[in-house]
């Protein structure tokens, strides 16, 4: 589960070309079907990765010369080109896919070592440079599986599907509305606790399953509950 940007670029460029052959057999009542984000078609989830794409190049932008450029220009206009780039056609998408995702990549060998050491600003807030590569990993493999095109949890890689999952964790700990509970995954062998263990209830599946839950991209279905109740309610993942 490194975190080293210069080891994530493989798997930035795997998880792409996975994004990008899916996309490739898409045809335009594809891309225009609603994908299972609310309000959103296909055709919304490839044009936000391809402005994604162009955000984190941006930021990587600041580091490199150290002007603060944002990711975005404001909300309203990353907003306004989802908006416009959502309804094209198939090729068009999949064209801009691709060409942004090269930028990415051109802008991630453009940084010099010291530059991973700088702090720029996203969306929400101050973030390091070096968690960036990450960054772009984690928005691919998730809205992937938001195509809604076969591409599901499973199919993600085991040490991106525990890196998402010790993350989101991490982050529970700190939400004074996330419930109690142990997460229990890799064939029970490891655990991650989130509040007062004492008394809370212990989730059990593989790290694809409990992360894709924790984040709203699975109902749970597969995942155990010991002792037997419902699943808790997790706070929305943002």
């Amino acid at each position: 589960m490194t975190s080293d940007p210069l080891l994530l670029t493989g798997e930035v460029g795997d998880a792409t070309a996975r994004l990008l052959r899916t996309v490739a057999a898409f045809g335009a009542a594809d891309v225009a079907a609603a994908s299972p984000l609310p309000g959103w078609t296909r055709g919304h989830v490839l044009t936000h990765l391809a402005r994604n794409a162009d955000g984190f190049v941006n930021l990587l932008t600041a580091a490199r010369t150290g002007e603060p450029i944002p990711m975005y220009a404001s909300a309203e206009a990353r907003t306004a080109d989802i908006e416009a780039g959502a309804g094209r056609a198939p090729a068009e998408l999949l064209d801009d896919l691709r060409r942004s995702a090269e930028r990415f990549a051109t802008a991630v060998d453009a940084m010099p070592v010291e530059a991973w050491a700088a702090t720029v600003q996203t969306r929400r807030g101050p973030w390091p440079a070096a968690m960036l590569v990450w960054g772009r990993l984690r928005e691919v493999e998730v809205h992937h599986v938001d195509l809604g095109a076969g591409y599901r949890p499973d199919d993600w890689p085991d040490a991106f599907a525990q890196r998402l999952l010790h993350e989101v964790a991490t982050g529970l700990a700190d939400n004074p509305g996330a419930p109690a509970m142990v997460l229990r995954f890799d064939g029970v062998r490891q655990e991650i606790v989130v509040g007062e263990p004492a008394g809370a209830p212990t989730i059990t599946g593989t790290a694809p399953e409990l992360a894709a839950w924790l984040i709203g991209r699975s109902a749970g279905e597969v995942l155990t509950v010991t002792p037997d109740a419902p699943l808790p309610t997790p706070p929305e993942w943002i």
